[in-house]
């Protein structure tokens, strides 16, 4: 979850204990509560309306404002004032700190609650559980800040630290939060982009095509299609030396990545013509399955496809290609001649549809 959402999911519950801030510090207190309760009052009848429920965070929030405020006004007490601030930050401290440390996150409910019809992928808790953490101990540093100056420092270190500097922190955080996604965007701008999903085949959401190979082994789907000649031979392709996974090895006729938002078909057109230059193939299905290796994990769906007048020219994914029979397959198996996923498809089905 980026900055941008992460300030969605803070502003509406607590966007009265934000204005109290603010509005105490320009007007005082008294004209502060009343802008702070009105504010509240307004998000709470305004939410009623829409979606037909009492908001539980903007009204516990607007209830302890009346508290905070009523007794700094009835006590005029000049020490109270001074700790009001940090009172308040406890708060934002619990509440950050709640959700960071307890099986129950206040913020990823209040995300659910107020970012209806977006939903968080389980990578995007983690990214928020990160920026949550971080956040708490920002604000629990700023509010020990603000003690220690209540009692130690001067009336202007204190007014400073209790007000501008808390502005300045949460607007850094911000700040660095947004120049970190900018910098991740332009790090994937020109990566390719699949989509993650669940062993039914459903897109559960996106991941470039570095993440799928770095070890989070997220599932992704491919294709892999297996061609034939008139004779039963079958096409090998020898991958590009170059290659990161299984450089020089024999492997599937043709192999690719489903691109995020590609339809299977699409994706079997464009494989085959950039591999082995085919267009015009037929397809037809064979099996899928889950292939997992120390990197990576792949929703592998498998077709077969016939082929005799093959007019190949090496590029930067095959060097070469082959159609092998039977007896010359079964020669070069477990012999670190073929890819270990070609290997296993071979024992799995290809084997029975050789004889």
């Amino acid at each position: 979850m980026n900055a941008k959402s992460l300030i969605k999911t803070l502003l509406p519950g607590l966007l009265p204990l934000f204005v109290f801030i603010a509005a105490d510090e320009i007007w005082g207190t008294e004209i502060g509560l009343y802008v702070a309760v009105s504010v509240g009052i307004v998000q709470i009848v305004a939410i009623y309306i829409k979606e037909k429920r009492l908001d539980k965070f903007v009204f516990f929030d607007t209830i302890l404002i009346v508290g905070l405020g009523l007794v700094s006004i009835l006590l005029h007490n000049d020490i109270f004032f001074k700790i009001k601030p940090g009172v308040i930050g406890i708060i934002l401290v619990a509440i950050l700190g709640f959700s960071t440390f307890s099986s129950k996150n206040i913020m990823l409910m209040m995300s659910q609650r107020y970012l209806k019809g977006v939903k968080i992928s389980e990578e995007q808790q983690q990214l928020m559980n990160r920026s949550i953490r971080l956040m708490f101990w920002l604000f629990l540093s700023h509010t020990i800040l603000v003690f220690y100056s209540t009692f130690y420092m001067s009336k202007e270190a204190w007014a400073f630290i209790s007000g501008v500097l808390f502005y300045l922190i949460f607007g850094a955080y911000f700040v660095v939060e947004l120049i970190k996604n900018l910098i991740t965007k332009r790090k994937y701008r020109t990566e390719e982009w699949l989509a993650e999903v669940d062993e039914t085949g459903k897109i559960i959401g996106k991941i470039s095509r570095t993440q799928a190979h770095n070890g989070s082994l997220k599932l992704h789907p491919v294709i892999h299609v297996h061609i034939f000649n008139n004779s039963g031979n079958l096409l090998l392709q020898k991958r590009n030396i170059n290659k990161k996974i299984q450089p020089g090895k024999w492997d599937t006729s043709v192999g690719g990545h489903i691109s995020y938002g590609e339809k299977i078909e699409k994706a079997l057109e464009r494989e085959t013509f950039e591999e082995l230059g085919l267009k015009n193939t037929k397809f037809q299905f064979l099996t899928k399955y889950i292939w997992q290796s120390e990197i990576e994990s792949e929703l592998v769906f498998v077709f077969g496809a016939k082929c005799d007048n093959l007019s190949f020219i090496p590029n930067e994914e095959v060097d070469q290609v082959k159609f092998w029979n039977k007896k010359e397959l079964e020669q070069n198996l477990k012999k670190g001649v073929f890819t270990p996923n070609f290997e296993v498809e071979y024992e799995k089905f290809l084997k029975q549809i050789l004889k």
